[in-house]
């Protein structure tokens, strides 16, 4: 599933081709997604322009003139793509794809006044799109109970310091826990407790101020690092420039199973275990 970096990496590709665009024609092919598209989708965002694209943790936010938000979330296999009539190839800008766009995946078609078009692709149709109505911005079920972005100030070692003290969660479940700090997943929260030090099964409550100061670095480090990149390239993401996203070549412990464990002067062996059904990579050295 694409993780903050890839979504975010998403966003600024839509951000440089379709913000201020004015919507033409909508159609859809498929509307039985995650969640069925509603019948007045197209009536509602026709004529309309982007006004804004955002992320929250994992979803992308297209707000409208008329105050509606179309809320896209790529699910496991969601794709988009840019199509213009004068580029000679299909534009990529999510996580996983393949090397072609497979059509009979393609469930809708925004075609804005330029003759841009985004193409929503999903072979697993988990993903899923939705308005947000004006009135409900503050109480969109999806939204409303995330915790704190991973970038923002607010996710700082006093927060996650007050969060663990009542939270019967390891360190690892604690990190992917959206309520706690949203955007996470598998991929990076493996990285962040690496580069922290910190055993994934060491129960939360258990982390000292100096282990909680430096999963708060690492993470903000990671994420940084990551958007930099690209994102990561586990099956092929690119971003519109048609780059690979390449922080895959910087994993420490990640699908890197009895290897050695990265760090200066550990070269420790790196285990996989599961937790919570999800692969876990931890070095036996030096996150003990």
């Amino acid at each position: 599933m694409p993780e903050l970096p890839e979504v975010e990496v998403v966003r600024r590709s839509l951000q440089s081709f379709i913000n201020g665009l004015k919507i033409k024609k909508v159609t859809i092919f498929n509307r039985n997604l995650r969640y069925k598209i509603k019948r007045n989708f197209e009536r509602i965002i026709e004529h309309q322009k982007i006004i804004f694209i955002k992320r929250r943790s994992k979803f992308l936010l297209l707000g409208l003139e008329n105050n509606f938000t179309i809320l896209i979330h790529l699910g496991m296999t969601g794709k988009i793509f840019i199509s213009k009539e004068n580029l000679k190839k299909i534009l990529k800008t999510s996580f996983y794809f393949e090397s072609e766009m497979n059509k009979k995946h393609n469930h809708f078609i925004i075609q804005f006044n330029n003759k841009v078009k985004l193409i929503y692709n999903d072979v697993r149709k988990f993903g899923f799109i939705k308005l947000i109505s004006p009135n409900q911005r503050h109480t969109n079920n999806h939204l409303q109970n995330l915790g704190p972005e991973p970038l923002n100030s607010e996710f700082n070692y006093i927060y996650l310091n007050k969060k663990i003290r009542n939270i019967k969660k390891n360190a690892k479940s604690l990190l992917m826990d959206q309520k706690i700090v949203s955007g996470l997943g598998n991929i990076y929260v493996n990285e962040i407790l690496n580069l922290s030090s910190v055993n994934p099964k060491k129960m939360s409550k258990n982390l000292s101020l100096v282990e909680t100061k430096k999963i708060i670095r690492n993470t903000k480090i990671t994420l940084k690092k990551a958007i930099s990149l690209g994102g990561s390239s586990i099956r092929d993401f690119k971003g519109v420039s048609g780059n690979n996203g390449n922080f895959q070549q910087n994993f420490m412990v990640y699908n890197r199973s009895n290897q050695m464990c990265k760090k200066p002067g550990c070269r420790g062996l790196i285990k996989k275990i599961y937790i919570s059904n999800r692969s876990t990579f931890y070095c036996l050295k030096c996150q003990k």
